[in-house]
């Protein structure tokens, strides 16, 4: 299990990272960026992925097309979710776009519908709309973004994990897929950064580098010790995801509370342990 827990502290402090971005003058969009170059080399490096599976007939590169472009737009999605509406309610976000997926693996994919899943949908989704309500909605964009830019992350991670799955199905390694997500997703994440320099909007610093350098370094942690969690538990595929996922939401609650301070209403924090609920009951499903 220490490889799971090494993969929730990887994924809660790239949140970290992107809250403190402001704070130490960091431009989060060139961050990104930066960070899928440090991913894609380090993917080469460790995974050596052989990429021959990608130049066989039916290698599914729409959906890989798709996910790199999604990507690096919707960590730009994150970003901005954790700087309105904090790292509880983001992370949480994130990982109740599991919803999303599983709702397409009964739709897409046949997956039969049970009725302990089924629980977890609706666990699942009063959470949400627990994390997301304003008792005292605000008409401002501000007021907006606290619960805009988190529907966004649970939509866009949903739409990513369906993407995934697509890729999974036409049987491409987990190693060369990332390869290539992370080399899609780089010019993407490039042509968005020199689009707001040519509007004047931000100008490339080294600072800016430093910080994608620890990102990328973060993020590839992340799926590294998560899929080296999986090798170590093979027979427990359900444990390393429930685990990941609570580990997450939970972490990342500690953290917004007890660091950032962040402002949560009793009905958020309730939404947050249904979060935690509707994951274990999905996860046992």
């Amino acid at each position: 299990m220490i490889y799971v827990l090494l993969s929730v502290i990887c994924s809660v402090l790239v949140s970290v990272l992107l809250k403190l971005a402001r704070r130490f003058n960091v431009d989060v969009g060139q961050a990104i960026a930066w960070n899928y170059l440090v991913a894609g080399a380090f993917t080469a490096l460790i995974l050596q992925p052989s990429m021959e599976t990608l130049h066989q007939p039916g290698a599914p590169w729409l959906a890989l097309v798709g996910l790199g472009i999604l990507l690096p737009t919707i960590f730009l999605a994150l970003a901005a979710s954790v700087r309105h509406a904090g790292i509880v309610r983001s992370d949480a976000s994130q990982r109740l776009s599991l919803l999303i997926s599983l709702l397409a693996a009964f739709l897409l994919f046949g997956e039969p519908l049970t009725g302990i899943k089924f629980a977890g949908i609706v666990l699942g989704l009063l959470a949400l709309l627990c994390m997301i309500w304003r008792q005292d909605p605000a008409t401002e964009t501000a007021g907006k973004s606290s619960w805009l830019y988190p529907l966004l992350v649970f939509g866009g991670f949903g739409t990513i994990d369906i993407l995934l799955k697509r890729v999974a199905q036409a049987g491409i390694p987990i190693g060369a897929s990332l390869q290539m997500m992370f080399a899609l997703a780089l010019p993407v994440a490039f042509a968005i950064q020199l689009w707001r320099r040519l509007r004047g909007q931000m100008r490339f610093s080294m600072r800016s580098a430093w910080a994608g350098l620890l990102l990328g370094l973060l993020n590839f942690g992340n799926i590294l010790f998560y899929l080296r969690g999986h090798q170590a538990l093979p027979r427990h595929p359900a444990l390393v995801f429930a685990s990941m996922n609570i580990g997450v939401v939970a972490l990342g609650a500690i953290v917004g509370l007890l660091v950032f301070r962040e402002r949560l209403s009793r009905l958020n924090l309730a939404g947050v342990a249904l979060a935690l609920l509707a994951i274990a009951v999905l996860t046992r499903g």
